[in-house]
């Protein structure tokens, strides 16, 4: 089955094509690539902070597990989409002890958290203490007992990986967010732009500390366009001048592609440094604002609208009652309740994408047309990503 979206030609040079069928006859070659170890906040978390803090309840999962499963969103995540193209089952949280197989990898985002060390005079309360060089830590231990394991020569079943899959892995980094957006309110742009060429380094720095462990293969996922989040248009101050024809905040969508610029440039430069390995730069950053910009032209309804929230209205998002819960306010119980029709929205609950999104973002990733340098997957046996395989 072959997916086609047209994306406007003015702006994106491009159409999206990606071929995800279960026939091997569309494949170039075998894939070589054996498992994923991801590193993140809650838009890769497959249940990490909520095995660590137990208490997620629904809506959350309603579109495709139909429970909550321990990620931020109605279905899927992107991370979950390429597992299941690649013929993985999806990737068990590092956190969680029951039921986790860690043969095809393993995921240690966890929602809320930082590329920067949360126990600083930048961050707000409410910030994961599961940061990107603890999540890195957990790596390298997880290394290890898998370098013991095979070392002893233990025989029998089991649910780690082999001791040479570290160098056939795809190692995705999609993380930064929280660093952008948990001072803007405190310090506004100016404070947060001050410190985000500190957070590119950490980024660097993990990448050259993962490529000591075998690591070859990164795909460094870009900042979203905060600014055509509901959370943000109604939280953050603003006046009518900062909202651009799209409905989107210009000033701090504007700061968000500083970033993105400098993170690129310095992955290009980390290239010399690291000739053996291919550091990919993922764009994630233009298919979102392209899906919140032009919802209709891709199948979706809503561009910055809440599918879980209250309030109604442009942004269906109340920063007093978060998505699935319920709040007394001004004397009256309110419930932030899911819409019914997710598939529509680009935005779940006013801060994270709808499975429709992440399933829209997969393509373009496997496609490899947001890459720099252009990076496919399509060489891959890649498997129809609408069942699950697990």
């Amino acid at each position: 089955m072959i997916w086609l979206w047209k994306c406007r030609a003015w702006k994106l040079l491009l159409v999206c094509v990606a071929a995800m069928a279960m026939s091997t006859a569309l494949c170039y070659s075998k894939c070589k690539y054996e498992a994923i170890f991801n590193f993140g906040d809650s838009n890769s978390d497959t249940g990490g902070f909520w095995a660590a803090f137990p208490a997620q309840s629904g809506p959350f999962g309603m579109t495709f597990f139909k429970r909550p499963a321990g990620r931020a969103s109605d279905g899927r995540l992107i991370v979950d989409f390429l597992a299941q193209a690649l013929g993985f089952p999806f990737l068990s949280p590092y956190l969680q002890s029951i039921g986790s197989d860690y043969r095809h990898g393993a995921n240690y985002a966890t929602l809320a958290s930082t590329v920067l060390l949360p126990n600083t005079s930048l961050f707000v309360t409410g910030i994961s203490p599961f940061s990107l060089a603890i999540q890195l830590n957990q790596m390298k231990e997880f290394k290890v007992k898998v370098d013991e394991f095979h070392a002893t020569n233990q025989t029998g079943s089991t649910l780690l990986p082999a001791p040479d899959v570290f160098g056939k892995s795809i190692y995705t980094l999609y993380i930064g967010q929280n660093d952008f957006t948990s001072n803007l309110g405190a310090i506004g742009i100016s404070g947060v732009k001050q410190y985000l060429p500190q957070v590119v380094g950490q980024i660097l720095w993990t990448i050259k500390e993962l490529y000591a462990l075998g690591g070859r293969t990164f795909l460094v996922l870009n900042l979203a366009p905060v600014g055509c989040y509901p959370s943000l248009l109604v939280g953050l101050p603003h006046n009518s001048s900062d909202i651009d024809t799209f409905g989107c905040l210009i000033s701090y969508n504007s700061a968000v592609v500083d970033y993105n610029n400098m993170l690129q440039q310095e992955l290009k430069e980390a290239r010399k440094e690291l000739p053996n390995a291919s550091l990919v730069y993922v764009d994630i950053h233009a298919i979102l604002l392209e899906l919140f910009q032009h919802p209709t032209s891709h199948g979706f309804k809503y561009g910055p609208k809440a599918c879980c929230g209250h309030g109604g209205g442009a942004y269906n998002f109340d920063s007093q009652v978060f998505c699935g819960n319920t709040k007394v306010i001004n004397g009256t119980n309110v419930t932030a309740s899911a819409c019914d029709d997710p598939y529509n929205y680009v935005s779940w609950d006013g801060i994270h994408a709808t499975e429709a999104a992440n399933k829209f973002i997969t393509m373009a990733i496997i496609n490899g047309s947001y890459s720099d340098p252009p990076f496919s997957l399509q060489h891959c046996d890649l498997h129809h990503i609408d069942k699950s395989i697990n």
